[in-house]
């Protein structure tokens, strides 16, 4: 089965087509980082206008990069939610236009599970596992039960991580997209310059949850209580320092949360999955497995949503015209172990 993917949550403009959920025959993606860098973050407008000049032509080309005729595609996967909804109305609208007049099958995926399925596409995985969501707009600790279904045991009380990293990057002027910036910055500054505080989550909140609306407060406005003196007060350091505090928080979690459930296998999917310095945490820690996906596969892409597709489909999911588009996750059970 070849199935179409079409990806259009955010600013990147995504056509894949992957063969029985696995194969990857062709990808093709229009980034828009130089529309959205005067702006130090993705302007919603700007992104959903660039995608209507360039769905066609993107779709065109993922189908010549395979040779493959239009007519032997199988099936139809697009991003549906949660996301930027102008964006993802242009996709989801394409998509719906081309399964009516191929008269193939459309399903709608869901963002996050896509992303927790990128791995899949290089690795053979089992499940269950602990999967762990982290980007721009989205930073999750899932028990994944099945390519369908996960239980979510913790997330972000307010920012995302990788929002968190834009918005310090966008302060001290870092460079832009925040999350490269901050990681290439680092590798030049040292950890342990500042004393950046760890979240206090209170009652009500979970013991698996994030936060980093304080953290991100603190290092913007440097607070003299964690400025350490025997260092140099740089941007690489506070970049080091920033960076260490922000990953070491979620690997506490996500460690943590494999040892209650008994998971021995963490697999990592999202924009923030390419970071080195959580790529190296995670690895380090003891009697646990952990599966990153390539660099290509950590950002947004629309292999993982034709991969996700296939299985959806495979299973007798279909979607009808009248799909709709959410900004906001929807159908994700949360659980309090």
């Amino acid at each position: 089965m070849i199935v179409l993917g079409i990806e259009t949550s955010c600013d990147e403009c995504a056509a894949a087509l992957v063969e029985d959920g696995k194969k990857t025959l062709s990808e093709t993606v229009a980034s828009q980082i130089e529309d959205h860098r005067p702006f130090y973050g993705v302007v919603p407008e700007i992104a959903s206008r660039r995608h209507i000049e360039t769905i066609s032509r993107v779709v065109h080309q993922a189908l010549g990069k395979a040779n493959i005729e239009v007519l032997q595609v199988d099936g139809v996967a697009v991003t549906h939610q949660p996301g930027l909804i102008g964006s993802l109305l242009v996709g989801l609208s394409y998509a719906k236009g081309l399964s009516f007049a191929l008269e193939k099958p459309l399903v709608g995926v869901d963002h996050i599970l896509a992303h927790l399925y990128a791995p899949h596409l290089e690795s053979e995985i089992s499940y269950p596992y602990l999967g762990l969501l982290v980007s721009g707009g989205h930073t999750l600790i899932a028990e994944v039960e099945d390519f369908d279904s996960i239980r979510v045991l913790g997330t972000t009380i307010d920012d995302a991580c990788g929002e968190a990293f834009d918005k310090v990057a966008k302060h001290y002027d870092l460079g832009f997209p925040g999350g490269v910036a901050i990681d290439k910055l680092s590798q030049q500054g040292s950890p342990q310059a500042f004393r950046f505080p760890w979240p206090s989550l209170h009652k009500g909140d979970h013991p698996f949850d994030v936060s980093y609306s304080g953290l991100k407060t603190a290092v913007v406005n440097q607070l003299d209580q964690f400025w350490n003196r025997d260092f140099k007060k740089s941007k690489e350091n506070i970049a080091a320092s920033f960076q260490a505090t922000a990953i070491d928080i979620l690997v506490d979690r996500t460690v943590k949360a494999a040892r209650k459930t008994g998971l021995k296998r963490i697999v990592a999917g999202g924009g923030v999955a390419a970071n080195s310095y959580l790529r190296k945490r995670l690895n380090e820690q003891v009697g646990l497995e952990v599966i990153f996906p390539s660099l290509r596969l950590c950002t947004d892409n629309a292999a993982m949503v034709a991969g996700l597709g296939y299985h959806l489909l495979r299973s007798g999911r279909r979607s009808e015209l009248d799909l709709n588009a959410y900004a906001r996750v929807r159908g994700l059970r949360r659980i309090y172990p």
